[in-house]
């Protein structure tokens, strides 16, 4: 029986067309219906888009060349080390999903999986799909079952807002992926493909709060005077996508016997690095060649290997995450990082997946 791939992004469509192209028809079942954008996501590096072609897939979207930190009233630009793109998750995930249907793969929507045991999936409607193999790919969202540990004190919750295509948001930030540093959190700007900038904010549970709790309120607060406000002005909404307790930082090499943990369910990489969407369609590559070597029982394997890749990209970039949210430690960092361009260039390097 070919393997039960839950989840329809980057990592379970990417497993799928591996799958496919080797005589392994697997079914791909996904909970929505229609794509969407995800929380994050949008920024593709030069490593993203190679493994990407591996699998015959080649985006086009909005070049990307240079990386731009705000911090503390000073800016730090450095070139990046490879041609990256700014895609919306919309496009890409209809893309890779399309292409892995077209190679073969059974493409199932609509289908919401409750919970995973055992070799057993439950879904919304009562029904139990069994399966010697399943493919874990449901991104950031949890499945009963197999939970990933949350943070106690103070977690992390992602956000997202789109702001509508302008040229004079096109001109500010042109050809950079921002990032933007304020107290316990920070936020990612980057324009995607139809001339839209994708705007993602990782922040701590007890910044929010002195916001109110309201997002838009707190987008507010950190855009006051600075040129993230400048951004923020052509944003037409200010109530973003949002998921609480995201476990930034964690990743793992345990698994159950026949269980594949992929993307975001094997490690979560800060998002800061931009390099979420690589680890995803790695882990999916990765997974779906481990199945066709030894089947069911390469699981365990896999996901010690996998956790041996993902070690130094989460374990910089989490390092990054947590100077980054920290006003003192960016505003003595962003001399050295203005100065000596070259140093991000290198973190943005270490920080990507290796093959």
């Amino acid at each position: 029986m070919p393997p039960l791939i839950v989840g329809g992004g980057p990592a379970g469509s990417s497993a799928a067309i591996v799958l496919a192209r080797h005589g392994i028809p697997a079914t791909l079942i996904e909970r929505d219906r229609e794509v969407h954008d995800a929380i994050c996501g949008g920024f593709m590096s030069w490593r993203t888009l190679a493994m990407l072609k591996t699998i015959g897939i080649e985006p086009e979207g909005h070049a990307v060349s240079t990386l731009a930190i705000f911090a503390g009233g000073r800016i730090a630009r450095s070139r990046l080390p490879g041609r990256a793109i700014g895609l919306s998750r919309r496009s890409l995930d209809g893309m890779i999903r399309d292409a892995a249907a077209t190679q073969g793969a059974g493409v199932e929507l609509g289908v919401a999986v409750r919970e995973i045991s055992a070799g057993k999936v439950h879904v919304a409607d009562g029904a139990i799909l069994r399966n010697d193999a399943i493919f874990l790919a449901s991104g950031k969202h949890d499945v009963r079952g197999l939970a990933r540990p949350r943070q106690d004190t103070d977690p992390a919750l992602g956000l997202r807002i789109r702001i509508p295509p302008d040229p004079r948001l096109g001109v500010l930030i042109g050809d950079a992926i921002e990032l933007h540093l304020f107290d316990r959190g920070y936020v990612g700007l980057v324009l995607q493909e139809d001339g839209s900038a994708n705007l993602c904010l990782a922040v701590r549970k007890s910044r929010l709060a002195e916001a109110g709790g309201q997002p838009g309120q707190l987008l507010k607060q950190i855009g006051n005077g600075t040129p993230l406000g400048d951004r923020l002005a052509f944003a037409d909404v200010m109530a973003p996508d949002a998921i609480a307790a995201v476990p930034y930082g964690w990743r793992t090499g345990a698994t159950l016997p026949g269980l594949f943990r992929l993307g975001d369910q094997a490690a979560v990489i800060p998002s800061l690095a931009g390099e979420g969407i690589g680890i995803a369609i790695a882990s999916g590559i990765a997974a779906a060649d481990a199945y066709i070597r030894g089947g069911a029982a390469a699981a365990v394997d896999y996901q010690r290997t996998f956790a041996g890749r993902t070690r130094r990209p989460v374990t910089i970039a989490n390092a990054l995450w947590h100077a980054a949210e920290r006003p003192p430690l960016a505003r003595l960092a962003m001399p050295v990082v203005a100065g000596f361009p070259g140093l991000a260039n290198l973190a943005a390097t270490l920080t990507r997946i290796g093959h």
